[in-house]
């Protein structure tokens, strides 16, 4: 008879969390069955060995315990104990669809974006994307919230306009002005977040065989859009200073690229910023090869500003000819607001909105008018200020101690709220590792467009508070 693995390495609950104890046990044991590291007939520790390696009372184990055995994931053998349930095997008497879980543990991009949405502590995601719930203004958001709910119910009952709840696009028409981007509301589209945002643009621009540029190392999420639209991807080498133009140039003329992607500013997963000269060599190279550029500038309010790192927009050089801007708040106020934006041309503008009236209708104007509720009373401009001042010491301190574990941070940069850091290692099997022992990390593989093996991962700085990370990477990597 197989015993589980040991559980008390991996601590499964968190006080910070606003799930009670008895849920954060159900979700992780659940989570662990469901990526086969709690195997078919393994015996679960038992109620008091469960309640001492987690600090939580016995009843509250008891009522874990129950809930899982409710939910098909345990059974209960009298005088035995409890066991990981075969699921296969309840679930062919049921009509219920049980999605497919992969027996492989290898990390592709699904994998990530899966274990991401299993709220994991914060502290313990180095590899996620946002900031920890602490870092953010919950109330700030709930005041938003609050004054929405205090409108005329009618307001709030029916479908948003077209193009997105006006007085917002208002509001951001003088916020890209503050980075000299020119842009009356009627430009303005918006979007269920950059997630949309790049989707809407890759189907008004592209069809099945296009060509499409993404920098190398990028953002991963849209690698998996692209794919689904049949479109071909190919990475331009990104460097301190943005990418290589001389291998954009090159690639250009031999692939023609319908469009290329490119993050300006606080690049993701490097932190570099876009300097004037590779701006200027970028828009010449998409005029001579004729293609579009869409610029993410999503980590936008993270920046101080170029007296202490320089940055070019794009868009400001260009004036949303050949460029198009996308924007949003997910990283600096609630991802699941999903408010973003494009900026673009008045004629792109318009088929953009049909394109998104076609395949989602309006977006949440309530969201909407949260954001702009927050943007218009002048409490979101702090509220940044203070983000990047946490950002600045979280930094500093983060990079000290990967240096001290002897990884290098390829790009010492002043701001951004990622390291691109070189480990010496395969950091797949790092994060393999990593997963057992309820650690989420972000392979550098899955940041290139073709998945290729890297001895690079991203580190959110935010999110390593945790000493029972820093003790993983010295074991492994010492």
């Amino acid at each position: 008879m197989r015993s589980s693995p040991n559980l008390a390495a991996t601590s499964m609950v968190s006080r910070d969390s606003s799930a009670s104890l008895v849920e954060q046990i159900v979700h992780s044991v659940t989570c662990r069955i469901d990526d086969k590291l709690l195997r078919t007939g393994s015996r679960m520790p038992s109620i008091r060995q469960f309640a001492d390696e987690q600090k939580v009372s016995r009843f509250t184990v008891v009522e874990a315990y129950d809930r899982l055995v409710a939910n098909g994931y345990l059974e209960s053998r009298r005088g035995s104990g409890f066991f990981v349930r075969e699921r296969a095997s309840l679930l062919k008497h049921t009509n219920i669809v049980s999605p497919t879980i992969p027996t492989s543990q290898h990390p592709d991009v699904v994998w990530l974006i899966r274990n991401m949405f299993r709220q994991l502590p914060p502290q313990k995601m180095p590899g996620s994307g946002l900031l920890p719930h602490e870092w953010l203004d919950g109330e700030l958001v709930a005041n938003g919230l609050r004054s929405v709910s205090r409108l005329n119910q009618n307001l709030l009952l029916h479908y948003g306009t077209q193009q997105g709840f006006l007085p917002l696009r208002q509001q951001l028409q003088l916020k890209l002005a503050e980075i000299e981007v020119a842009c009356a509301p009627e430009q303005i589209v918006m979007t269920n977040g950059v997630t949309q945002a790049l989707d809407l643009v890759a189907r008004e621009f592209t069809q099945a065989g296009d060509t499409i540029f993404v920098d190398d190392p990028a953002w991963f999420l849209m690698f998996g859009t692209f794919a689904t639209l049949g479109l071909k991807l190919i990475g331009i080498p990104r460097l301190h200073d943005g990418p290589d133009v001389s291998k954009l140039a090159e690639l250009a003329a031999l692939h023609k690229p319908k469009l290329y992607i490119v993050h300006s500013v606080l690049h993701n997963p490097t932190s570099t910023s876009l300097s004037a000269a590779k701006a200027f060599q970028i828009l010449k190279t998409a005029e001579l090869h004729d293609f579009m550029i869409v610029e993410d500038d999503i980590y936008c309010d993270l920046h101080p500003g170029s007296s202490v790192q320089p940055a070019t927009r794009l868009a400001a050089l260009d004036q949303l000819n050949r460029v198009i801007y996308l924007g949003g708040f997910s990283k600096t106020l609630a991802a699941n607001l999903r408010v973003g934006f494009i900026a673009t041309s008045p004629d792109t503008a318009i088929r953009l909105s049909d394109r998104k009236m076609l395949s989602t209708l309006t977006t949440n104007e309530i969201s909407e008018r949260v954001v702009h509720k927050i943007l218009s009373e002048g409490h979101y401009r702090k509220h940044v200020d203070r983000i990047r001042v946490k950002l600045d010491g979280a930094r500093n301190e983060v990079t000290a101690k990967v240096e001290k574990l002897g990884m290098k941070v390829e790009y010492r940069t002043p701001a951004g709220m990622f390291l691109w850091v070189e480990t010496g290692v395969d950091t797949i099997a790092l994060t393999e590792k990593a997963l057992e022992q309820g650690i989420l990390i972000a392979p550098g593989s899955l940041f290139s467009p073709h998945q290729l093996p890297s001895t690079h991962m991203r580190l959110n700085v935010a999110a390593l508070s945790d000493e029972s990370v820093w003790r993983f990477f010295k074991n492994e990597l010492n």
